[in-house]
């Protein structure tokens, strides 16, 4: 339970209560994990693999909202509002994913000095990325948008000293996310390996040239 962050701190007694009353479920790659519209029931975890928040327009086209990674949580946002989901998350690779009463999730947000501090810090995170992801929607050369979507991804320094983009999304899911065609993001990645400024590796991103990234993000 300590390796789940928004959890990390809470007390034994606390950590005692939840580990009775999660419970954990298997989703293969592309099933549904939660639906829009749903209830409320539950505040859920990412324990390992992918997923893809998402929204449908009227025409049934799937737009990404934003990608989770193992770690994260999700559903809060129904639970502390009382209301139906907002959005669907899809898995994009097989996952694992624990389910806490929403109930006992709903004591911890109002009981848990942890776990409030913890829960504030990623409702003004995510202000902030929804704020820099209408930001990127507003570009509009699609390769800019595409660029800058890269340089926006969370990153990770490995032992090389090298900025890598770990379990990176499909083209497809990506092209979801921002508004374009697969065919588009495979010729924009395919343009940053050419020019030296990324290397693609099986599910990530190596950033060679990170300056180079932010000059073609910026349109220079």
């Amino acid at each position: 339970m300590r390796k789940i962050p928004l959890l990390a701190d809470l007390g034994d007694e606390d950590i005692a209560r939840v580990k009775t009353e999660l419970r954990y479920r298997h989703f293969p790659k592309r099933s549904v994990v939660l639906h829009k519209g749903g209830n409320a029931d539950a505040l859920l975890f990412l324990l390992s693999g992918q997923l893809q928040v998402i929204d449908v327009t009227e025409d049934g086209r799937a737009v990404g909202l934003r990608m989770l990674a193992a770690g994260d949580f999700f559903g809060e946002i129904a639970l502390i509002n009382g209301s139906t989901r907002s959005a669907s998350v899809v898995a994009t690779t097989e996952v694992l994913v624990a389910f806490l009463p929403a109930s006992t999730a709903l004591h911890l947000f109002s009981h848990s000095p942890s776990v409030a501090r913890k829960m504030l810090g990623h409702l003004a995170q995510k202000i902030q990325r929804d704020s820099e992801f209408r930001a990127l929607l507003s570009i509009n050369n699609t390769s800019r948008r595409i660029f800058t979507y890269i340089a926006l991804m969370p990153q990770v320094v490995d032992k090389d000293g090298k900025q890598v983009v770990e379990n990176l999304p499909t083209h497809q899911d990506i092209a979801n996310m921002i508004n374009t065609s697969r065919e588009t993001v495979t010729r924009a990645l395919l343009t940053l390996v050419q020019q030296g400024v990324v290397q693609k590796e099986a599910h990530r991103l190596v950033i060679l040239d990170p300056d180079a990234l932010q000059r073609l993000a910026q349109g220079g």
